[in-house]
């Protein structure tokens, strides 16, 4: 599924409805990743950046049909591998804002190898991960961020593995903005996904987002007393031991908030010696002529 904006709007016509897409969201009523949603067009209002400025990119699950739920250019790809398209389209048009959304299964499961190499190159773009600990739309299965002895349908008997933790693997990846949210606090979570979308480089934001169907054990009420604010508490990002213990914490408190960031690695475009000049490779000239481009896009269309 593919999505493609109707007309590029002035920014004076900028509105909070200027990113609702045409299709109603079908998440579980109580699902936090309506909340999600709603923090990412907010963000996207507030930075008053132009539905047509920016790419949402999606890969397979309950979280990963939002591209289709918000009125921006977006795409639905294959189970983990959308961050593979977010990083060719941000190469090819790098004055886009691209955005790739998924789950926690699709993202640290079956894609778990882009996210790692995603980061080691520091590709300029936001993944935004809403991770509920549980696989949602096949049902409620264990997930790679399920806790240990968790009873699903696929570990009756509760499960037998270590759940992954993502923040200190983003950190130590090449990560350069590594940063958790939760749905149920949607005004930090507006201001952690801005930061990331105006971070120039791979900036990685993991959202605690319940699910009110599968997951029984973290429950909104199981998060809400846990949840400690970072930035409350003066969190240094720029301190690397600082930020992974902080990103280890996980017990009557789990805190969220930016957790580390560096301004000082070049993103990939920047290191990429064919996009110095000439502009995004997007807008230069193929180098074919108009019957082969035609014959290229009869061909794939």
């Amino acid at each position: 599924m593919s999505t493609v904006i109707e007309e590029a709007t002035e920014p004076t016509d900028l509105n909070k409805n200027s990113y609702k897409g045409k299709i109603h969201p079908d998440w579980c009523p109580g699902c936090g990743d309506f909340s999600v949603l709603a923090a990412l067009q907010k963000a996207l209002f507030e930075l008053e950046l132009q539905p047509h400025q920016v790419l949402t990119v999606s890969g397979i699950g309950c979280s990963s049909n939002l591209p289709g739920f918000i009125n921006t250019y977006g795409m639905h790809t294959l189970h983990g591998r959308g961050l593979a398209v977010a990083a060719g389209a941000t190469l090819a048009n790098h004055e886009l804002k691209v955005i790739s959304t998924g789950g926690d299964g699709d993202g640290f499961g079956i894609g778990c190898n882009h996210f790692i190499h995603n980061m080691r190159r520091n590709v300029d773009l936001t993944y935004l991960v809403m991770d509920n600990q549980i696989y949602g739309l096949t049902t409620g299965q264990v997930s790679p961020t399920s806790r240990k002895g968790m009873k699903t349908k696929s570990s009756p008997e509760g499960s037998i593995e270590n759940p992954i933790n993502p923040l200190p693997l983003a950190i130590v990846a090449g990560a350069t903005y590594v940063a958790r949210g939760y749905s149920a606090k949607q005004k930090h979570l507006v201001e952690i996904i801005k930061g990331a979308i105006m971070h120039k480089g791979f900036a990685f934001v993991d959202v605690f987002s319940p699910c009110v169907t599968y997951n029984k054990d973290n429950t909104y009420k199981w998060f809400n007393p846990r949840i400690k604010i970072l930035e409350d508490e003066g969190h240094d990002p720029t301190d690397f031991h600082a930020s992974m213990d902080k990103a280890y914490e996980w017990g009557e408190e789990i805190p969220i908030g930016l957790f580390w960031k560096r301004d000082d690695l070049p993103s990939m475009d920047e290191l990429e010696p064919i996009l110095e000049e000439g502009g995004p490779l997007a807008y230069r000239k193929l180098g074919i002529t108009e019957e082969q481009g035609q014959a290229l896009i009869d061909e794939i269309m």
